[in-house]
Order: structure tokens, then C-alpha cells, then sequence
């Protein structure tokens, strides 16, 4: 991360600021919402690959990870009620998110976080103390709840608190924790595996509860945005916040910058249409592209059910939950090279060079699945097996240095104040929409297209990785306000929806 105490960075339109320790604070606690969602979606996967687990809620594919030569080793866990554990939270969260951009703009980002940790504290109850099958699905719906509400607040509070210089690596601090929450999931499951009892699943569920006090606790002691206090007429407490994070006297230049872009997104009186304006267009296809195709590179297939696929693979129960940890690691670590690299590379940069290597890595796998894993008989051997997780590896990482990061990051700072709130709702909705279609989808598209499942996301990746290309400029630097001059109207294509006068008759759109 950045070191602290700079003065102001050069450049047009970059205000004086240094690191303070409260904005290094706030983000901290801010993104540790990303540690519960992470949890979330790292639990689900080797959870349903506990036998104890599926014996008790889902009879059916316990049976069939039992017989041998049953069923195709594509298809033992091919049963839409597993899927469906997995991929309720996502559609809460779809739902959800829509509540959640109302809360975001008129409560606050704050208040909006701490009702995200309260979702998630009663939904982990439910989950851990579940004994059927409904019980389970409520505490998911609960928890997805939780995730609509936090992916809503948190990116865009981590945007309007960071100074512009290091805005990319504080708000990779969501993405961080989400890695850390799933490595940290993947490190429990190795371990409540082994218990004897048959109760370990409840374990795993019932540790959400540590990063869903964290979020609730940190919430209520993070301050709010200047911009989100300024938005609801909070001007003297915004200023004082605004000093307070910037380090500073001199901040009246934001502050004015901030004003002006809160008067004219107040003149905006159905956010959600106005978002549909020609000149919010730009922001908002790319917005919606980029969450589509960070489904589309199958990263959450893999995450939530590594365990699952791994054992499909053949590796036994114990293994497959050690390479999904390994993965995990990886993830994490991939994401620190992200912080390090996004406010000096450059967003484009990481994109590009991901895509080339998300592109080769599933390929491969999907040429030794081809090869060696057949419906009845599986010639993987040890050789090839450390390829496919070597493999496995070498696309997490590069997912975690790029679209996992900046799928979040590139919609939370390119909108304009008055339809960012709406922005950031539309993204995660559609975020959460393409999730839940991938988990309810993914085991039935394994036992279907067998190994031909990573050539259709290798075919994804090709095409977002086009898209990076001709589409999506570079906003490195460049602070929040100045987007539409200083990157729209520079953009090959993008700069023809600016010219929009009829939309802003006095030719400017916010400070």
C-alpha cells in the first residue's frame, strides 16, 4: 500500500491530501464486509462436500457420492437443491441490492453497511443452528441480504473516502478481504472436516459470525463520506469529515467540487432514469459488462465449488479440500500484487494481461479433462493431476490481480454523483443476477458439457478481453469528479454520448 503523509499530487484537479490514519482505518474496516462475503461464498463449496452435510439435508447426491459407477463423474453432485444452497444467497442479494441503493443515498453509506452486518449476524444464526432444509435456505436468503446491502455501500464508500492517488489500492481492499474471507473458509473446512461428530458443517457456517460482528461493530465506528453528508444537506459536519480524512485545512476546492456535484444530483429526481440518459450510457454499459463477464471468466464456479471439482478430478475428499486452500492462497496473494500494481500500471494494463492468461490456463484444463477424465473412468494421474492445479492457480491468480478487483472498482469511480448511487445498485444487481445463474447452473453444466464447461468460459475470457481493448478507457488518477472531461470526452467511441445538450443545457454536467 501507499506510504503515508504525502503532500498533494501534481496534476490538474488532484486535491491536497495526505494518508491519514482514519482513512487507512475506515477502509479497513469498511471492506470487511468483503471478508463475510468472501466467507460466504468459500464455506458453501466445501460444506457440500462434507458427507455428514449432504446426509442430512441432501439424501439424494449423498447416496450418489457413495456408489461407485453409479453416476458419470461429471454428474455426482449434479441436484438443483444443492445448487440452490448455494445460489439463494445470491438472488436475496439481487433483490436486496434495489432497498439498498435507496438506504445508500438517503441514510448514508455507514448506516448502510451497518444494516448489511446485522443481515448477516441473524443469517449465520439460522444457518448454523439449521435442522432442515428451510431453515438452511432462510439463513442463505439472510446472508445474501447482507451482501446486497454491503457490495452497494462498501465499494462506493471506499471510492469517496480515499485520495484520488491511491483510490484503486484502498478500494482492491474489498476484493482483498473477499479473497481472505474464502481462504479463510477453505482453511475451516480443511479442519471441521476431520471432526468426528458429524457436526463440523455447523462449525463452518457458525464462523461467518466473526467477520458479520466485525462489519456491524466497524460500521458503527467508521465516519461517513463527505460526499454522502454533503448529499443530505450535512454541509458543516461534511467539511469537518472532509478535513479530517484529507489531513488538512485547505480542502475548500473539494469540498466546492463536492457541493457542486451534490446540487446537481439533487436536480436529479428519479435517479434510476436519469442513469438511462445518454450521457450516463458509457459508465453504465461498461458497468454492466464488466459484472456480466467477471461471472463469465468462471471464477465462482470454481470457488464455490473447488472442493467439488477437484473430487470430480478424482482427488479424494481430504485432498480436494487442500487444493482448494492452495487456491485460496493464491487468490489472496494475487490480490496484494492488484493493490501494488493498480494506481501505478494502470486498470487497462491488469485487464489485458489477465485475459491472455485466464485464456491459456483454461484451456489447458479443459484439453487434460478431455484427455483423461471420462464419465466412468478417470486416468488422472499424479503428474497430471499438479498440472490441472497448477492450472487452476494461474487463472485464480490472474482473475485476482484484474476482474475480481476491477469489475467492482472501474463502475464505483467512473459514475458522476448524480447517478452514481443508482450506478452502483444496477452493477450489483447485475453482479448478483449473473452469480446466482452460474451457481444454479454450474453442476448441471458439468455433468452436461463435461470438460467442454472451461472452453465455454475460455471463449468468455476471449471476448471480454476484446472488450478491454476497444471499450474501457484508462482512469488511473483521475479524480471521481473530472471522469466525464478528462476521460469520456477523450474516448474514441464514448466522447459522441457526451455531446448531449438537450440532456444538460448549461453544458456541464457536475463541477
Amino acid at each position: 500500500m501507499a506510504g503515508g503523509g504525502f503532500g498533494a499530487a501534481s496534476g490538474g484537479g488532484d486535491f491536497e491530501a495526505k494518508i491519514t490514519p482514519l482513512v487507512i482505518m475506515s477502509c479497513i474496516m469498511a471492506a470487511s464486509g468483503g471478508l463475510m462475503f468472501g466467507y460466504d461464498v468459500g464455506i458453501s463449496g466445501g460444506v457440500t462436500s462434507m458427507p455428514p452435510f449432504l446426509k442430512q439435508f441432501f439424501p439424494v447426491v449423498y447416496k450418489k457420492t457413495q456408489e461407485t459407477g453409479l453416476e458419470s463423474n461429471y454428474c455426482k453432485y449434479d441436484n438443483q437443491g444443492l445448487q440452490l444452497f448455494t445460489s439463494s444467497l445470491y438472488l436475496a442479494a439481487l433483490i436486496s441490492t434495489f432497498f439498498a441503493s435507496y438506504t445508500t443515498r438517503s441514510l448514508g453509506r455507514k448506516l448502510t453497511m451497518f444494516i448489511a452486518g446485522v443481515f448477516f449476524v441473524v443469517g449465520t444464526v439460522f444457518n448454523a443452528a439449521a435442522v432442515n432444509l428451510a431453515m438452511l435456505i432462510i439463513g442463505r436468503i439472510l446472508l445474501g441480504c447482507g451482501v446486497g446491502f454491503a457490495n452497494q455501500a462498501v465499494p462506493l464508500f471506499l471510492s469517496e473516502i480515499a485520495p484520488t492517488r491511491i483510490r484503486g489500492a484502498l478500494n482492491i481492499l474489498f476484493q482483498l478481504n473477499i479473497t481472505i474471507g474464502i481462504l479463510f473458509a477453505n482453511l475451516i473446512n480443511y479442519g471441521t472436516a476431520k471432526i468426528e461428530g458429524g457436526y463440523g458443517w455447523r462449525v463452518s457456517l457458525g464462523l461467518a459470525g466473526i467477520p458479520a460482528g466485525m462489519l456491524t461493530i466497524g460500521s458503527l465506528i467508521v465516519v461517513d463520506t463527505p460526499n454522502s453528508l454533503i448529499e443530505r444537506g450535512k454541509l458543516e459536519e461534511g467539511k469537518a469529515v472532509l478535513k479530517r480524512i484529507r489531513g488538512v485545512d485547505n480542502v475548500d476546492p473539494e469540498f466546492l467540487e463536492i457541493v457542486e456535484a451534490s446540487r446537481v444530483a439533487k436536480e436529479v429526481k428519479h435517479p434510476f432514469r436519469n442513469l438511462l440518459k445518454r450521457r450516463n450510457r458509457p459508465q453504465l454499459v461498461i458497468a454492466i459488462w464488466m459484472q456480466i463477464f467477471q461471472q463469465f471468466t468462471g471464477i465462482n464456479a470454481v470457488m464455490f465449488y473447488a472442493p467439488v471439482l477437484f473430487q470430480t478430478l478424482g482427488f479424494k475428499s481430504d485432498a480436494s479440500l487442500y487444493s482448494a486452500v492452495i487456491t485460496g492462497a493464491v487468490n489472496v496473494l494475487s490480490t496484494v500484487v492488484s493493490i501494488y500494481f493498480v494506481d501505478r500500471a494502470g486498470r487497462r494494463v491488469l485487464l489485458l494481461e489477465a485475459g491472455v492468461q485466464m485464456f491459456l490456463s483454461q484451456l489447458v484444463v479443459a484439453i487434460i479433462m478431455g484427455l483423461k477424465v471420462k464419465d466412468h473412468s478417470n486416468n488422472l494421474g499424479h503428474g497430471l493431476a499438479i498440472i490441472v492445479v497448477l492450472m487452476v492457480c494461474s487463472f485464480v491468480s490472474s482473475f485476482a490481480w484484474s476482474w475480481g478487483p476491477l469489475g467492482w472498482l472501474i463502475p464505483s469511480e467512473t459514475f458522476p454523483l448524480e447517478a452514481r448511487s443508482a450506478g452502483q445498485s444496477v452493477a450489483v444487481c447485475t453482479n448478483m443476477l449473473f452469480t446466482f445463474i452460474i451457481a444454479q447452473a454450474f453442476l448441471s453444466m458439468l455433468c452436461n458439457m463435461k470438460f467442454g464447461i472451461f472452453l465455454f468460459f475460455t471463449f468468455w475470457v476471449f471476448v471480454m478481453t476484446i472488450f478491454v481493448v476497444v471499450l474501457i478507457p484508462e482512469t488511473k488518477g483521475v479524480p471521481i469528479e473530472e471522469m466525464t472531461e478528462r476521460v469520456w470526452k477523450q474516448h474514441w467511441f464514448w466522447k459522441r454520448f457526451m455531446d448531449d445538450v438537450e440532456d444538460d443545457p448549461k453544458g456541464k454536467l457536475h463541477a
